[in-house]
């Protein structure tokens, strides 16, 4: 089992980048897929991005192909998402979650949730 903390949001004008950790503790990290998602107010939460155990390969979602990126550093425990060209649709609650199976999926069962990072984005 992992725990989760996500850091690194804060308010940033459009066009601004912001990059966003998750730290993690265990000693099993390295054999799980981490994903991001985030929440708007009044809206589901929906999926950003995911990494694969080994940071070998990962998925976006549509909304933020090209504009963010996603990765992992084991060693340190820790996924990052850096996130640029920021739009104020951008603006969310964001959560790192974390999964043995792949893809993340935000219907998982067996998803490990941190307690999110607020990123707000004004015009």
């Amino acid at each position: 089992q992992v725990q989760l903390v996500e850091s690194g949001g804060g308010l940033v004008q459009a066009g601004g980048s912001l990059r966003l950790s998750c730290a993690a503790s265990g000693n099993t990290f390295s054999l799980y897929h981490v994903g991001w998602f985030r929440q708007a107010p009044g809206k589901e939460r929906e999926f950003v991005a995911a990494i694969g155990w080994s940071g070998g390969f990962a998925s976006y979602g549509d909304s933020v192909r090209g504009r963010f990126t996603i990765s992992r550093d084991n060693m340190k425990k820790m996924v990052y998402l850096q996130t640029n060209s920021l739009k104020p649709e951008d603006t969310s609650v964001y959560y790192c979650a974390a999964d043995r199976s792949w893809p993340v999926a935000i219907t998982s069962t067996t998803l490990t949730w941190g307690q999110g990072t607020q990123v707000t984005v004004s015009s």
